[in-house]
């Protein structure tokens, strides 16, 4: 691993530690991550789908363990997030009838056993993970035969303008880096997922002040926790620098903020405990298909 690589790694104390302080006003700043997760949500018309467990795996808030409940009324619904306060506002939006079952836990070490659940969503929650393949062998071993696994992440496009500002002020990662479309399909191929699907589109969120957006990264706790991140705060002088490298990016009054979002989804093989383990999956599972690669 070279040093540039490592200064790019995900530092998940980190990422816990700003997630646990961005539960109060997360619900506030996630228009974005609301968007996406609609967007997934509706990929469900076109699949054929009646699942008895689900888990919303980095469930935040539980604005979509909710939705899920919702779609699936005769399910069970388990909200996992890596922060515990984030499944206290889960429990608060849930009401008194059909609570989500909470677990604050890892993607990585899954607290389930073998076979827990028939269907995986999660939205904006894997490009957190320090190793996206023993996620992905993780939550294979945690879906039953058959299930399925449907994802949103971002993919390194995200936030170009911002880190391209960013290299021109100092030599510090300041924004998190993330992985290719195709990597994260090489990754669930690499775990022996059945029939992977990947495709992306761009997202373009505008601000009139750099500030605004600085804020709203750090209210949904997405602000930098690389290795290489500087260690001490960010002074008005460099805060400045970032400002005017910005502003070449403005058009039409606004600046851009830029998000390459990759959707994903892929099935747990019917025959996964066999000696041979091929990729198989039930195609009556699905209505449709669709790709999507749009810019916005």
């Amino acid at each position: 691993m070279t040093e540039a690589d490592s200064n790019t790694l995900i530092d998940k104390r980190l990422a816990r530690r700003a997630f646990e302080k961005a539960a109060g006003t997360y619900d506030e700043a996630a228009v974005l991550q609301n968007e996406i997760g609609g967007r997934l949500m509706e990929r469900l018309e076109y699949i054929r789908l009646q699942p008895r467990r689900i888990l919303d795996l980095g469930a935040g808030t539980g604005v979509f363990s909710r939705a899920l409940r919702k779609r699936y009324r005769k399910a069970d619904v388990v909200a996992l997030d890596i922060a515990l306060p984030m499944l206290q506002r889960v429990k608060q939006r849930a009401g008194w009838l059909r609570k989500p079952g909470c677990i604050c836990g890892d993607s990585e070490s899954l607290p389930f056993a073998d076979d827990s659940f028939d269907f995986i969503f999660s939205n904006l929650m894997l490009q957190w993970c320090a190793n996206l393949e023993v996620t992905f062998v993780e939550l294979r071993r945690v879906l039953a035969p058959g299930g399925l696994l449907m994802f949103t992440t971002f993919g390194p496009d995200t936030l170009m303008e911002l880190r391209s500002s960013w290299e021109a002020v100092d030599g510090y990662t300041h924004v998190n880096s993330f992985i290719d479309l195709h990597d994260v399909g090489d990754s669930l191929l690499h775990a022996k997922w059945a029939e992977p699907v990947m495709d992306s589109e761009r997202i373009t969120v505008t601000y009139r002040e750099l500030r605004t957006l600085m804020q709203d990264l750090k209210h949904i706790g997405a602000h930098n926790v690389t290795s290489g991140r500087p260690r001490g705060l960010t002074g008005k002088r460099r805060l400045q620098q970032l400002i005017n490298a910005y502003e070449p990016f403005r058009e039409d009054g606004v600046l851009p903020a830029s998000y390459e979002v990759v959707y994903g989804h892929a099935w747990s093989p019917v025959n996964k405990h066999s000696a041979t383990d091929s990729s198989e999956v039930p195609l009556a599972g699905l209505l449709a298909s669709r790709s999507v690669n749009s810019d916005e």
